[in-house]
């Protein structure tokens, strides 16, 4: 037996270790982890000015930047997250925000009434005070430090909550062993983001976004939150007509031109706005040349005519973007148009500015938010003339538009242009309706008025090469009869199409007539638009069957 005994001792302590190495292996499975999470890298922070945004329980990629306390955003993430109709004007060092009857401005990097900075600016960056946005914007947010962090609310939907059964800890991920990234106490609330077998994803109020495990929760329910109404949105009225619009433009050259009014309206029934293209844009400063004329708008009013004098870039060679991105000289611009359109005696400005660049779609936009309280105020009507709405020219801000200005003009014309060389309809039907579904989506239907063609092309295919020259109704249909071509109904395009091989030439013809017209006229009454426009007068002539057509929308 003794010579067995230190066998059974070492057989006894083998057991012993496997037990304890098992057991320790056990706890170290199933023990809860003290390791915490790194949280400047949790919320990718780099630096001790940095803020991390949480927004409606989301950690964004977008940062903040702390200083004297406060928390400020760049302005492309004020603009993304709660407020688009701030604008800074980066040659002026301004932050503006433009209400229907005031632009309220802020000095960059000094301070204002609030007795804090509301904007600096660094390296071409604009921070906008999170207590500034605020004055504007109805959401709520709480700053906290260790690390810095902005909590933001702006949605106030239904969202599951729960409290803490007992004190524990937010973990990264779902699991024992994963970092803590907080600790909750007993009592407090967290919004359930997404329940799972043994653990849930919870939000806390001060901005963690982790796991607990469910036998931690208790009182499970569902809150909808109170919305934040601290701001009241003043109204942006506007000078809307209890009738359709019916508008033709003018196209007026010289200030001798003025006299060929009543040649231009003999035989145009139904119309009640006139658009004389007479304020061009002349120099990089905001100035610009006026041929406008008394005696033709009291001529204008005599036959029932509304006059909304056209405002356009393209008459001279002028920079848009250079123009409308000093505050001074929109200002300038704006006192000029106003105060000329009030010497004349003009019911309106209609704003014709083509081609703005993507880089200048801002300050365009923020030039017709400020035009618009002066013609607000002067009881002008302001109109805005749009390219067909495509992704391209989406910088130019339909919904913006059709909050400030009383009119949104579609220009439904030139799918095939002078430079296409393809050809093809100036305005076929699908891409007119197409062009109208699109803008009501972002304007009223009541402020859209859709501008129709008087105008086609003649397409001439010649060597391969294209080229085409835009004529009238009268001048169109004259070449066809004299090319001996026949017309056929194209349903596709919902046009007359005539096609004549002569020589070399291979000419191709999409006809604006009575019929096409209708047509589209027949998409507006659908969709009740407030209005039909028709560039331009003149092109019509010899055929007063149009007015008919255009008379019936306005009249139905």
């Amino acid at each position: 037996m003794k010579k067995k005994l230190p066998v059974i001792i070492a057989v006894v302590l083998i057991i012993v270790i496997i037990a304890i190495t098992m057991g320790v292996k056990v706890l170290e499975r199933f023990s809860y982890s003290k390791e915490r999470m790194d949280l400047g890298s949790y919320y990718g922070i780099e630096s001790g000015e940095d803020v991390a945004l949480v927004l409606n329980n989301e950690i964004k990629e977008e940062k903040g930047r702390l200083s004297e306390g406060r928390c400020y955003l760049p302005l492309d993430t004020v603009h993304a997250y709660l407020n688009d109709r701030f604008y800074a004007d980066y040659n002026e060092n301004l932050l503006l925000y433009t209400t229907p009857d005031e632009i309220i401005r802020a000095e960059g990097g000094s301070a204002g009434e609030e007795g804090y900075v509301p904007a600096f600016m660094d390296n071409g960056v604009m921070y906008v005070a999170l207590d500034y946005v605020k004055k504007y914007t109805n959401f709520s947010f709480e700053l906290f430090q260790d690390p810095n962090r902005a909590v933001l609310t702006t949605s106030w939907g239904e969202h599951q909550a729960a409290d803490i059964k007992k004190d524990t800890a937010v973990r990264y991920q779902g699991g024992v062993k994963s970092d803590i990234l907080t600790d909750v106490k007993a009592g407090d609330k967290v919004v359930i983001l997404e329940e799972m077998e043994n653990w849930s994803k919870v939000a806390t109020s001060d901005g963690f976004l982790g796991y607990v495990e469910n036998k931690r929760l208790e009182n499970l329910r569902s809150e909808t939150l109170i919305p934040v109404t601290d701001y009241q949105e003043p109204e942006y009225t506007s000078i809307r007509r209890d009738h359709k619009i019916s508008l033709g433009w003018h196209q007026v050259t010289s200030e001798a031109a003025n006299s060929t009014l009543s040649t231009v309206l003999d035989g145009v029934s139904g119309m009640n706005v006139i658009s004389p293209t007479w304020f061009f844009l002349s120099d990089n400063e905001g100035n610009f040349v006026s041929i406008g004329s008394k005696d033709y708008v009291e001529q204008a009013h005599s036959r029932g005519l509304e006059v909304w004098a056209l405002l356009d870039n393209f008459t001279y060679d002028v920079n848009t973007k250079e123009i409308l991105s000093y505050t001074s000289k929109r200002a300038n611009l704006i006192s000029g148009l106003v105060n000329e359109a009030l010497a004349l005696g003009v019911d309106g400005i209609n704003v014709d500015l083509e081609q703005v660049s993507t880089e200048a779609g801002e300050d365009y936009v923020e030039f017709l938010r400020e035009l618009s309280i002066s013609c607000r105020a002067n009881n002008l009507v302001l109109s805005v003339d749009n390219y067909v709405p495509k992704n391209y020219n989406a910088h130019y801000n339909w919904k913006e538009q059709g909050i400030v200005a009383d009119y949104v003009i579609i220009m439904g014309y030139d799918e095939h242009y002078g430079g296409s060389q393809e050809p093809g309809s100036v305005a076929s039907i699908g891409f007119v309706e197409e062009g109208i579904s699109t803008m009501v989506q972002s304007v009223p239907a009541e402020k859209v008025i859709n501008a129709v063609p008087f105008y086609t092309r003649i397409w001439e295919t010649k060597g391969g090469q294209v080229q085409s020259q835009a004529v009238g109704i009268s001048a169109v249909q004259k070449f066809v009869s004299d090319k001996g071509a026949e017309t056929i109904w194209d349903e596709e395009a919902c046009q007359n199409y005539a096609e004549v091989q002569d020589g070399d030439s291979f000419y191709q013809v999409w006809m604006e007539d009575a019929q096409s017209l209708e047509v589209k006229i027949n998409i507006m009454k659908n969709y009740n638009l407030g209005g039909v426009a028709a560039w331009k007068l003149g092109y019509e002539k010899g055929h007063p069957e149009v007015w008919d057509v255009l008379t019936s929308f306005v009249n139905g």
